[in-house]
């Protein structure tokens, strides 16, 4: 059974509203299982504060306890089992157990209606917690400390090589909590993962956190599908001649042979070097891009003349 719930939120019997209200914010921060995780005793007394307020923050329910009405778990109080208007069988009785053990929120809009007390929004409150407001998944805020646990949700930004071969990125919640996610791999962008009991604490069970992934634009590679694509520049000599160049890939530069007499345009398929969608790993598709020297010296300008003067030809036929 809870103690006296004055008591317990340190204020006075004749404690305005707003006092009262105040005294519960404070110590619902200071008490609240993310701010102190792993801390037991902190964790009941947050449990015994939360239905304290359950009490004296319902204007109705603070009457009947000042009156002896009910007692500080919400009860009501009754001399015997006769049936009475005290009586839990009796036609007044059954609200003992309608208020749930423990004293629960004021539910409004009957049965799943969003959970709060006459003068706090618990969504407002609790929502700060693991996430900040909106963050639960089809739930009020204010049920997490009366049930299980709010779900909260948050986006991870990951690199696209992240989602191609796995990593483990670790991510801040807005209350300072941090928690490292493994991406799997082959993750697609939009993902969900859900990390069981990660979400706010309950008195039955915590929540869960839900990790949407988001993949970053990658400077390289553009995803086509399973595959990517990326641009190779190519210089003249290795364009007309062929050779050997380095192409960036996922997993690292790997060197990539240039047909003689290629042209922009013409793409090479780097086999199983792509993304990966449904356990299948795509292709690399590099689009050869013919590049002149950043600064053309007096020589090639020649050669391009005297080439252009003596083997005119039109590009394309």
């Amino acid at each position: 059974m809870a103690g006296d719930p004055y008591k317990e939120l340190g204020v006075s019997r004749g404690a305005s509203a707003d006092e009262i209200k105040k005294a519960f914010r404070k110590l619902a921060k200071e008490l609240h299982p993310d701010t102190n995780p792993g801390d037991k005793a902190k964790l009941e007394r947050f449990q015994r504060v939360t239905g304290a307020f359950d009490v004296l923050g319902d204007k109705e329910k603070r009457a009947k306890y000042d009156s002896g009405q009910i007692d500080a778990d919400g009860r009501e109080q009754y001399a015997g089992a006769t049936g009475g208007r005290g009586s839990p069988f009796g036609a007044g009785g059954a609200g003992g157990f309608a208020g749930g053990f423990g004293g629960g929120p004021r539910h409004e809009g009957g049965p799943g209606g969003r959970a709060s007390f006459d003068n706090i929004d618990l969504e407002e409150l609790f929502g700060r917690f693991g996430g900040g407001a909106g963050a639960g998944a089809g739930g009020g805020g204010g049920r997490a400390a009366f049930g299980r646990g709010q779900d909260v949700r948050a986006s991870l930004e990951i690199s696209l090589e992240d989602s191609i071969a796995g990593a483990t990125r670790r991510i801040q919640f807005s209350d300072g909590r941090t928690l490292d996610v493994t991406i799997p791999k082959g993750a697609t962008d939009g993902q969900t993962i859900r990390l069981r009991g990660q979400g706010t604490p309950g008195r039955t069970e915590p929540g869960d956190a839900l990790i949407e992934l988001k993949i970053a634009v990658h400077p390289v590679f553009k995803v086509d599908g399973a595959d990517l694509t990326m641009d190779l520049p190519v210089s003249v000599p290795d364009a007309v001649l062929g050779g050997k160049v380095q192409a960036q890939t996922p997993e690292g530069v790997v060197s990539v042979t240039i047909p003689a007499g290629s042209n922009s345009g013409q793409t090479l398929r780097l086999k199983g070097r792509g993304a990966m969608v449904g356990g299948r790993r795509g292709d690399l598709k590099a689009r050869i891009v013919v590049m002149l020297p950043d600064t053309p010296d007096e020589a090639l300008k020649a050669f391009a003349q005297e080439w252009r003067d003596k083997r005119p030809y039109k590009p394309g036929r």
